[in-house]
Order: C-alpha cells, then sequence, then structure tokens
C-alpha cells in the first residue's frame, strides 16, 4: 500500500510539473491588420496559438473599440475575437488575453502578431494591433466592367523574375522543372512586373492572375499545386512568386500603366496544408469532416476514399433535383487534395468575407474572380456579395459559373428574375459562347443550327440577362482547350476573336493567344498551360519584343493589338445596342450601334467564298459606301454585294449617312 501511495504522489506530481510546464502561444491573428470607416464597423479577430481557447476575456483601453464577444471554437488552439471599431481612430492598440493558468507566452518575430511590444503579465498575454486608416471610400473604387479586356495569365507559367530562388526555405518539398507540365516553373511576380508595356503594347486593359496566395503543398508530381488553387493562407502571397508588399508595388505599377488587375479568389476549398484541416477549428469547418478526422488530417490521407463533388452544378438550382444530388455538388470535394469549406458555418464566412476586403483595402485590387462560385453554399455567398456591393458598388466580381445552358448562367447574375434568391453576383462567365464558338470552327455554317448558328441560336436569349454587358465572354481559358487545339487556323482564331471584342460582353482573353499559343488537356492540364516564350532565363525565343516572334506571330499580334486599340474607350462598343442576323449565305453579321455610330462585324462561317447581300442589311447599310476594316486597314464598298473570301472576318465601322 505504501508504494502505491508513494507511485500514485509521484505521478500526481509529474502531472501537476507536466501542466505547468502546458504555455498558451499566440501564433498569429488574421486579420493581420484592420481598417476604420467601413460600413461594417465589426471585425472578428482569428486567433491561432496553443491552448488560446482557454482565454476567458480580451480587453483593451483603445479609445472607440469595444470588444463584442469570444467564440469558443472546438479546438483549443483557436479562438474569434468579435470587436467594433466604429467609432476608432487609425492607429496601434493592445489586446489583453486573460487566459487560465499559468505560464503563458506570446512568441516572438516568427508570428503574425505585430510583435513590438508584446508581453507576459502573468496570465495576461498582450498584443498590439494596427488600425489603418483606408486609401479612399469604398464608392471610389471601381471595377472592370464591358470598357475593359481582361488578359488572364498564369503567374508560375509567365515571365521570371533576375532574382528567382529556385528553393525558398520553410516551405514544403516542391520541384522547379520546366519540362514537366504539371510541376512549378518558376514565374513570379517580379516577372511579370517587367512586362507591364507589353500589355500596354497589346491593347489589354486589366489583369486577371490565376491565385497567388500561398499553396504551401509538397509539389511534387500529381499532386502539384502550381495553379494555385489550393490555399494555405489567405493572408500571404505565395513567397515563390514573391511578398505582399511585391505585389502591392506590382498593382501599383500596373495602375500608373492604365491597368486594372482582378484578383483570383477560391471559398468553395482550401489546400490540405492548410492550418485548419490537420487541426479543425470547429467540426462543421469542412464538409464531410468527419471523413477529414478519420483521416487524420494528413497528406496521407490523400489517397482515402471519400465523396467527390459530381462536378454537374444543375442540382443547384434544378427544381426537380433530388438531396443526394444537390449534396454531390455542393458538399463533395473538389479533389482530394482540396478540402471543401462549409460557406454555412457562419464564423468561416465572416472570415472569407474579411478575407476579400482586406485585399481589397490592402492592395488596391479592381475586381475579383471566384473560382468555383456554385459549389459553395448559394445564402452565404449572396451575403458576401451582398456585403461587397454595399461596401463597394462601383466595384465588381465575376463568378465561375460553368453550365453552357444561358438560363442557368443568367438565374447567378445579379438581380435575376429566374432564382428565388438573389445572388448580388454582377458578372457571371458566359461558357455558352465558348463552347458555340469552339463547335461553330469545326462546321460550315448551314441554314439551320451548324456553325455560326450555334452563336447566334445563343444570344437570342440574352432577354434572360438582367444585364447582358456584365456577361464575361471567352473562347479559351486554364481550364479548357486553347481555342486552337494543336494547330494554328488562324482565320477561326481571328473570326473567334473579332466577335469576342464587338459583341456586348465583357471580354476575356487567355495568355498568349496573341501569338497562337496552342495545346489540349489530353495528357494533361499543363499542356494550356505552357511557359510564354521569352519570360524565363534561357527562353531562345522570344515573343515579348517585336524581333523575337514570327512571322505568324507578328501578323496575329499586330492584327489583334489594332482591334485592342481602337476597342479602348469606344462608345459604340460600350453603349451600344446590339442587333445580329441570322446567318444568311453562311454569313453571320452582328452590329453595335450608338447615335450615328455602327459598327458592323461580318464573318464567313464557311470554307469557301460566299456573297454578303447588302439589300438584306439595308437598315445598316443604307446609304454606306466605302469602308475600312479595323484590324487590317483594307476597304471595302459595302454599297455593293461582298464576295467574302473562307472564313474571312471583317470588322468595319461607319457613320449613318442620313
Amino acid at each position: 500500500m505504501k508504494k502505491l501511495l508513494i507511485l500514485s504522489l509521484l505521478f500526481s506530481t509529474a502531472m501537476t510539473m507536466s501542466a505547468a510546464k502546458v504555455k498558451t502561444v499566440i501564433d498569429r491573428i488574421e486579420p493581420t491588420d484592420w481598417f476604420v470607416g467601413l460600413k461594417n464597423p465589426q471585425v472578428q479577430l482569428m486567433v491561432y496559438g496553443k491552448g488560446i481557447n482557454n482565454t476567458e476575456t480580451v480587453s483593451t483601453d483603445y479609445p472607440g473599440v469595444v470588444v463584442d464577444s469570444l467564440v469558443h471554437l472546438d479546438s483549443p488552439n483557436y479562438l474569434l475575437v468579435y470587436m467594433n471599431v466604429k467609432n476608432a481612430r487609425p492607429g496601434t492598440m493592445t489586446l489583453n488575453f486573460e487566459v487560465k493558468g499559468q505560464g503563458s507566452k506570446v512568441k516572438g518575430q516568427g508570428s503574425k502578431v505585430k510583435g513590438q511590444g508584446s508581453k507576459v503579465k502573468g496570465q495576461r498575454l498582450s498584443v498590439q494591433y494596427q488600425l489603418k486608416q483606408r486609401e479612399m471610400s469604398g464608392d471610389k473604387r471601381k471595377g472592370f466592367d464591358i470598357s475593359d479586356v481582361l488578359y488572364l495569365l498564369m503567374p508560375d507559367r509567365f515571365a521570371q523574375g533576375p532574382d528567382h530562388k529556385a528553393q525558398l526555405p520553410g516551405l514544403r518539398a516542391y520541384k522547379e522543372d520546366r519540362n514537366e507540365p504539371s510541376l512549378r516553373h518558376g514565374g513570379d511576380l517580379e516577372g511579370l512586373r517587367q512586362h507591364l508595356d507589353y500589355f500596354n503594347e497589346l491593347g489589354v486593359t486589366a489583369l486577371w492572375f490565376t491565385p497567388i496566395l500561398e499553396n504551401d503543398s509538397p509539389d511534387m508530381d500529381r499532386w502539384s499545386t502550381y495553379h494555385g488553387y489550393a490555399c494555405t493562407n489567405y493572408y500571404r502571397v505565395d513567397p515563390r512568386f514573391g511578398t505582399n508588399d511585391e505585389y502591392r508595388r506590382l498593382i501599383d505599377d500596373c495602375h500608373k500603366k492604365g491597368l486594372k488587375v482582378v484578383m483570383d479568389m477560391i471559398f468553395n476549398h482550401c489546400g490540405f496544408e492548410h492550418p485548419w484541416v490537420a487541426d479543425m477549428p470547429s467540426k462543421d469547418w469542412f464538409n464531410l469532416s468527419d471523413w477529414l478526422k478519420e483521416s487524420g488530417g494528413t497528406s496521407d490521407s490523400r489517397n482515402t476514399s471519400f465523396l467527390q463533388t459530381s462536378y454537374k452544378l444543375t442540382p443547384v438550382l434544378d427544381p426537380y433535383a433530388s438531396e443526394v444530388d444537390k449534396r454531390e455538388t455542393q458538399e463533395g470535394w473538389f479533389v482530394s487534395t482540396m478540402p471543401d469549406l462549409n460557406q454555412n458555418n457562419p464564423h468561416l464566412m465572416r472570415y472569407l468575407i474579411q478575407n476579400s476586403i482586406w485585399w481589397i483595402e490592402t492592395a488596391g485590387i479592381d475586381g475579383i474572380r471566384m473560382d468555383t462560385y456554385p459549389y459553395a453554399f448559394r445564402e452565404p455567398m449572396a451575403q458576401w456579395m451582398k456585403e461587397l456591393d454595399e461596401e463597394y458598388p462601383n466595384f465588381n466580381t465575376v463568378g465561375e459559373t460553368w453550365v453552357t445552358q444561358p438560363a442557368y448562367t443568367a438565374a447567378w447574375q445579379k438581380d435575376s428574375k429566374l432564382s428565388d434568391l438573389n445572388s448580388y453576383l454582377k458578372t457571371v462567365m458566359d461558357f455558352s459562347f465558348q463552347e458555340k464558338l469552339d463547335s461553330a470552327k469545326h462546321e460550315e455554317t448551314d441554314d439551320w443550327w451548324r456553325g455560326m448558328n450555334r452563336l447566334y441560336n445563343s444570344f437570342v436569349y440574352d432577354y434572360l440577362y438582367p444585364n447582358p454587358s456584365s456577361v464575361m465572354a471567352f473562347i479559351d481559358n486554364h481550364d479548357t482547350d486553347r481555342f486552337l487545339g494543336n494547330g494554328r487556323d488562324s482565320l477561326a482564331l481571328k473570326q473567334a476573336l473579332a466577335l469576342l471584342l464587338t459583341v456586348r460582353r465583357i471580354p476575356q482573353l487567355y495568355y498568349g493567344t496573341e501569338i497562337l499559343m496552342n495545346g489540349t488537356k489530353e495528357q494533361t492540364d499543363g499542356h494550356v498551360r505552357k511557359d510564354f516564350p521569352g519570360g524565363f532565363p534561357g527562353d531562345q525565343h522570344n515573343c515579348f519584343t517585336k524581333e523575337g516572334r514570327s512571322r505568324a506571330e507578328a501578323s496575329m499580334f499586330n492584327w489583334l493589338s489594332r482591334l485592342l486599340h481602337w476597342r479602348q474607350g469606344n462608345e459604340t462598343i460600350i453603349r451600344g445596342y446590339q442587333t445580329q442576323f441570322i446567318p444568311h449565305n453562311g454569313i453571320y453579321v452582328i452590329t453595335r450601334r450608338w447615335h450615328r455610330n455602327t459598327v458592323m462585324t461580318i464573318v464567313n462561317g464557311t470554307s469557301h467564298e460566299a456573297v454578303l447581300d447588302v439589300k438584306r442589311y439595308a437598315e445598316v447599310l443604307d446609304g454606306v459606301g466605302r469602308v475600312q476594316d479595323i484590324p487590317t486597314g483594307r476597304y471595302y464598298d459595302l454599297s455593293k454585294d461582298l464576295t467574302m473570301k473562307p472564313r474571312q472576318t471583317l470588322v468595319v465601322e461607319f457613320t449613318d449617312p442620313k
């Protein structure tokens, strides 16, 4: 008995000593700082740290700041602090955390906490947090619109700065190998910044980068996240691209050159190596979190069986959809490396809403492109858009809505009468436009359905859109085969681009289209995401310069550049109403008219000569004679019938002679 008693006392003493050594730690706070003067004065602070959930109170004596509430999540290592900063001025406040137990400490410089002045006061942790002055009110931030042409590029595949390092410490294992289409290639923000004049020369007005946020995954073989859609830190630029400050510098330089910047965001999922995965803040932070707990939240669980999304978006709006179909769409994971976030958790959604506001205020972005928009839950996403619209009424967000029927796409646009829930999403992506052109390029335009009739029959449903001028059209992007496939059919490409840049849409180009870059996804997505020629050290082929382009590349670049520069500020394209004519004799005609000015796009959708019967277009051509084709500068007489060459395209502009 005496031995047992002694052992019991020793065990108890050891446990007490062990408990005394357990220290509460604050690793970081997100957002890293915040702004005064927002319409919503409340801010949620997500505090990360070992044992931080043991905090009993958080206080500050900073004038105008009130701590509203604390939310203790399921994990002991997170704490949510809700504060009201309505009456506060910019400055640095001290936040005092009263934590149960002894031996608390604050981590040093490596944390995201503003480290100066942090100290231990017994059971009190004191950290400093900065409130900043906004650069401008929300209504002064103007987003992209139909007057712009967006240029989509992948930072990893576009250009590399001179000081790029192939391996950075502090990141999980990764490899840069330009010979492997599914690994990182080493493009970065400085490489982009050094080529801003190229975008001005081409004539685009806005740049959309695929995600630039940290993707700290072990990038090997098929698990590579060079594409950026597996975020592991929502407040940090991926160090392989640069720093937050360098991102802001790039945006400032873009603005000086008249270029807007659109930021790619992902609310549907995060990366497997995000801290939330190994240590879930709450049991409902993710969809299908039970599987995540069973897997242990480690990268080994990537191969574990799980519910993958069906990739079918129709159940979200289908009035007859089954519960299992809806669940597979919205709760199933996109891929095993990207755990699906539960936007119905109000604290998670508040975190995501604040994140988008923080990047607008911190980096000065001009727009957001939201990835996989319908995969996330509708109600919380609508709340996000509503708040952004109230704070930034002239800002713009485009959502990826990958269904090719116009009725589906239109239902997602703000103020749609087709939906029982207002999405408040101003811009949607026109996958119908992309699909119809992709089919038409292989077909002869007949008198009914084939060829350019496909596009005509898509535009006839524009009455479904609350605002057709706020629909984004494109002919290819990073998720599709390139328009040229594995060929270089410049005639078909010119037809697609002429229509893209003159119809009632916000146009988006994909990098390299202007120099005939091609590729298909048959083997891997990497083949439609090739490096831009001339962007990397050692490139023998440099398409950033006139001298470096081949004759075919220069011809395509010059043709497109003339069209893009002509489009800039063109009121007929920006404001004009659209008229389309049913394809006749294989020729498809669309006009845009504003006051007495007319832009006419004429496309021969056949592989043989075709005659434009000018009498049929008398409502726009009556009295019109000699006109100039914008991209080529050649003149044509539209007072009489015009014989068009196979797959010929004309874009002409004239003033009503009456």
